[in-house]
Formats: structure tokens, C-alpha cells, sequence
């Protein structure tokens, strides 16, 4: 049996739709980054509130009403909802991290 010929028009139009995927995925995680730092700079804000105010830096009943709301979402959204908490849990520790800062811990 002999190899049968590589169709170049066939990998073309492959590469040209792979290239549009990722063009739209690399557009996506932008948006993620620029949403994420925004996220940031408000909270940042809250922790610099909450260190003034004397406030716990981290609400264990905000987290978890935000964690169960998230979950919902991703389930709407057709999206693993343990992934999405595993996220969030991540963003939220980070956050808290930030909190303790700004509070001199």
C-alpha cells in the first residue's frame, strides 16, 4: 500500500481555520487578563477599605454565596461548575492574600 498524496489545499484551508481558532482564543484570554485586572484594582480598593475600617480581610459567607452563585452560572453557561469554583476559589484566595496585605499581616 502506498502513501496517498498530501492534498496542500486541503492543509491550507486546516491551517487557515486552526489560525482563526486560536485568533479568537488569543482574543479571549486578552479580554480574561484585562478583566482580571480590573477585578484587582477594585478589590484592591476593598482591601485598602477594609484595613481602615478595621474589617476581616477575608468574608467566609461572602465566598460562599459568590461560590454557589458562580456555580450556577457556569452550569448555565454549559461550563464544568468545579472548574469554575476551583477558579474562583483561586481568585478569591489571591484576593484575601492581597487583604492581608494592605492590613500589615
Amino acid at each position: 500500500m502506498q502513501p496517498q498524496p498530501i492534498d496542500p489545499m486541503a492543509e491550507e484551508n486546516s491551517d487557515q481555520i486552526l489560525a482563526s481558532f486560536r485568533k479568537s482564543i488569543d482574543n479571549i484570554d486578552a479580554a480574561l487578563i484585562h478583566m482580571l485586572a480590573e477585578r484587582f484594582r477594585i478589590t484592591q480598593a476593598v482591601g485598602e477599605y477594609k484595613a481602615k475600617t478595621k474589617l476581616p480581610p477575608a468574608d467566609p459567607g461572602r465566598e460562599a454565596s459568590q461560590i454557589a452563585r458562580l456555580r450556577n452560572l457556569a452550569i448555565d453557561a454549559d461550563l464544568d461548575p468545579e472548574f469554575s469554583e476551583k477558579f474562583i476559589r483561586f481568585v478569591i484566595d489571591e484576593v484575601i492574600r492581597h487583604h492581608r496585605i494592605a492590613r500589615g499581616d
